[in-house]
């Protein structure tokens, strides 16, 4: 009966407690911290851009990949590439060749870029390496070029505090093509260039002629998909405007070129593949006076780097 009565009373009696769960939860959590380190601040993006390129000098850059070396035959080739500033590791000369004005050039080329290794190798050698091309005693080899990541390109804008300015190849299998892109987008302030990993043109001997030392400053990406790759640069906030020759937009009437911007380029027979097309949030077109079907992707590219730069 005590126990009722007491149960019955008014008094408190022994409570269960929170365990200190509620005076932990009244704490403040500490000092604010630093820009830097606050997940989607913009410093922290370009925090992270420093870092990733600080360990740029690993073989993979978060799988972007790297292509396979290339050898540059003959003497006027090698004299080219070597004018252009093309990338070599090794130059090949053949035993007892004739000394003449282009492989003299050659050589003093190759030894005032420094780098490059100097190999003779016998003339059966040399015929082995290029499967029995007309290589002339002259072989270069081309080392494997290192693609950027597509979200590199975005980190590069943030470091220098830009908008994202990027191109894009849909179907562009001409080296030649990409050297060209990669030279304007160079020249006009963009970030780099994207290509399909496949049933694309990549970093070439070719490609880096043409772009005539563009591409050392210029990164060139490799996506695995390039439709995905839209998609998350869509997620990131920029516009994908894609080039046709039925847009729906004039170039002059585009306001999107002012901000941050993928532009994706076709080629120039088929143009826009379908499910990259779909991607895209507006398809422009070049007014072309003088009747011209279309464009190569060079040239189609400039033009609209051009008013993207005029814009900004």
């Amino acid at each position: 009966m005590a126990a009722n009565n007491r149960r019955m009373s008014g008094k408190k009696g022994a409570q269960v407690g929170s365990g200190g769960k509620r005076r932990r939860g009244l704490e403040g959590k500490g000092p604010t911290p630093p820009a830097e380190m606050r997940k989607g601040h913009a410093k922290q993006r370009v925090a992270a851009a420093k870092a990733r390129r600080a360990q740029s000098r690993t073989p993979q850059r978060r799988g972007a990949g790297r292509s396979t070396s290339e050898l540059v035959v003959g003497r006027n080739p090698v004299v080219e590439a070597l004018r252009e500033g093309v990338p070599a590791s090794t130059l090949y000369v053949q035993q007892f060749i004739d000394n003449d004005e282009r492989v003299r050039e050659a050589l003093q080329l190759a030894a005032e870029r420094g780098g490059i290794n100097l190999m003779e190798a016998p003339r059966p050698e040399l015929d082995r390496m290029t499967n029995g091309l007309n290589h002339q005693g002259l072989v270069l080899q081309v080392p494997p070029y290192e693609y950027a990541h597509p979200e590199d390109l975005l980190d590069a804008a943030a470091e220098e505090g830009e908008d994202p300015l990027v191109v894009a190849l849909d179907g562009v299998t001409d080296p030649r093509n990409l050297g060209a892109v990669v030279r304007s987008v160079s020249a006009f302030g963009g970030h780099g260039v994207i290509v399909p990993e496949r049933r694309s043109a990549g970093m070439t001997a070719g490609a880096w002629k043409t772009s005539a030392g563009a591409a050392a400053r210029t990164p060139v990406a490799r996506a695995t998909n390039l439709t995905r790759t839209l998609e998350a640069y869509k997620k990131a906030g920029l516009t994908v405007v894609g080039l046709a020759a039925d847009g729906e937009v004039e170039l002059g009437e585009l306001d999107a070129l002012a901000g941050p911007v993928a532009i994706v380029v076709g080629s120039e027979g088929k143009g826009l593949s379908r499910l990259v097309g779909e991607t895209c949030d507006v398809r422009v077109r070049i007014p072309m006076p003088g009747g011209a079907e279309s464009l190569n992707a060079g040239v189609a590219a400039g033009i609209v780097l051009y008013e993207a730069a005029r814009r900004r």
